[in-house]
């Protein structure tokens, strides 16, 4: 090889350079046309051999990788659309704008638009600090057991006539959405026959959403309430059907997904008249996920009088009632007024479950602590139930953390602690409250088109604004406001120094945008 000659980084002459070509020429050296695809370049020849005919090393290295990058696994996977809270805060943080707000966020903040860690938690941190008995072993399939008794003491009420008669027990969850998937999963395996996915599960139109809206996602089946008919539909209500409860018991196996009938647009609150009709007309056996309390996203609950018109329809169809119970104290302050749905349905006999979640009303997120309460017909049956969960658990998470259940078993078994505990939810629902009624009062002071005490007659940490898609964008492009698709708000972002600039971006909003 003629001195000076480039070569390329495996050590080879770089056989395609011009330059190097010409110094071929020019030294006489011997030129082999070597056939090749067009466009492919040969990288250069192995330089320890003394024959220009042998094939290139890195030719060959590279055509393997093409093909191996052509014949992955994987290639056929496609991109799953973006979950839509956490989508909305990216954009959010992305946005330069001075007076961005973020209404999507699905936690609590304060006055200062801060993640607020309640004082009875820290306090109950350090206890399990300076616990030298603690260790880091793993803890029983089901969970803490001390922990799943207070849950459901929190939930079904000390003097729970279940509770007494021993016929209620629990899972530890990973959140309100383990525990969701815990019993979804029993469901499908051993309600209404062994793995009868057929089984129709109905979720309130709209629910907790999930991913960002798109076009051509089918998730569930919508009967049509003429010929009962079904047919495949993204959206019911203009809402997309791409929410977390469809996504969690579709996950569990189940192929019947439906909408029940529930926010009703022109009035901005209830269709109990839809519900009812969509309870009689449901199939004997059939699953209903229920709001316990602050129903998500619409903030609108059944009255009492209206719960109990709902148990009555269920318990003569014969219908399963699984409560979802994510921000039990959190919506009016009171723990026993937030849990008196679930109190009710058992007092009049239901078998039911209840997935609850400790994000919200102790603030613990990213703790992940949930809990699957069980309410069966006797212990003989519980025992059994607890049995299969106890199998399904072992292959999903196998054991639970400790950390979160800790924190909550401490607070909620210590009179002292559960007692600063309910002050500080009472705290944050006060501050929601709060909000609920300067946000109202600055619309109808701006002379906002339209009615707006839905805003105060909605409890919980969100409200349905009524805001449709095209006024959302408007919000989030000209406005820099950023909120849910579907025109939910969180309550907690507001603060007294941005209340007026929602207030107002609102008005502007619903003036300009219809």
């Amino acid at each position: 090889m003629a001195p000076g000659t480039r070569r390329n980084t495996d050590g080879g002459p770089l056989e395609d350079d011009p330059e190097h070509a010409q110094l071929l020429s020019h030294s006489g050296a011997l030129k082999v046309e070597v056939s090749r695809p067009p466009g492919s370049s040969l990288r250069g020849s192995d330089p320890s051999s003394s024959s220009s005919c042998r094939p290139a090393a890195p030719l060959l290295r590279e055509t393997h990788a093409a093909r191996t990058a052509a014949m992955s696994l994987f290639s056929e996977v496609p991109q799953a659309p973006p979950v839509a809270v956490f989508k909305l805060t990216a954009d959010f943080r992305e946005d330069s704008h001075p007076q961005k707000v973020n209404l999507g966020v699905g936690a609590y903040r304060t006055d200062e638009c801060q993640p607020w860690v309640l004082p009875v938690v820290k306090k109950v941190e350090r206890l399990i600090v300076e616990d030298g008995s603690l260790n880091h072993e793993y803890l029983p399939i089901l969970g803490l057991p001390e922990f799943r008794s207070a849950s459901s003491k929190v939930a079904l009420g000390d003097d729970s006539p279940a509770i007494k008669e021993n016929r209620v027990g629990a899972v530890q969850a990973l959140g309100g959405t383990g525990a969701l998937r815990i019993g979804g999963e029993f469901l499908r395996r051993w309600y209404n026959g062994t793995n009868n996915t057929a089984t129709p599960i109905y979720v309130s139109a709209p629910t907790w959403e999930y991913l960002c809206n798109e076009t051509g996602n089918k998730v569930y089946r919508r009967t049509d309430r003429e010929t009962g008919d079904r047919e495949q539909d993204g959206q019911r209500d203009g809402v997309n059907a791409l929410n977390n409860h469809n996504a969690v018991f579709a996950d569990a196996g189940f192929k019947d997904i439906r909408p029940y009938h529930y926010w009703d647009g022109a009035k901005k609150g209830l269709d109990l008249s839809g519900l009812l009709d969509d309870l009689e007309k449901a199939p004997e056996g059939s699953v209903f996920v229920l709001h316990a309390c602050a129903h998500n996203p619409t903030g609108t609950d059944p009255t009492q009088d209206e719960w109990k018109q709902i148990a009555e329809v269920m318990k003569r169809r014969k219908l399963f009632v699984f409560f979802d119970s994510a921000y039990q104290g959190f919506a009016s302050g009171s723990l026993d007024k937030d849990a008196w749905a679930i109190r009710y349905f058992v007092s009049e006999g239901f078998e039911l479950f209840v997935a609850q979640s400790f994000s919200k009303n102790f603030g613990l997120y990213n703790e992940r602590v949930g809990n699957l309460t069980v309410v069966a017909q006797d212990n003989e049956n519980l025992t059994r139930i607890l049995s299969q969960m106890e199998k399904i658990v072992r292959t999903t998470w196998s054991n639970p953390p400790s950390q979160g259940a800790r924190i909550v078993s401490k607070t909620l078994n210590c009179p002292e602690l559960f007692t600063e505990w309910k002050g500080n939810v009472k705290t944050m629902a006060d501050r929601v409250l709060l909000m609920r009624d300067q946000l109202r009062a600055k619309l109808l002071a701006l002379g906002t088109p339209g009615t707006w005490d839905h805003i105060t007659q909605q409890i919980g940490m969100f409200s349905f604004t009524g805001l449709n898609p095209k006024q959302v964008e408007y919000m989030i492009k000209e406005k820099h406001v950023y909120l849910m698709a579907s025109g939910r708000i969180n309550m907690c972002g507001l603060t007294s120094k941005n209340i007026d600039y929602v207030a107002q971006s609102i008005h502007d909003t619903v003036t300009s945008i219809q």
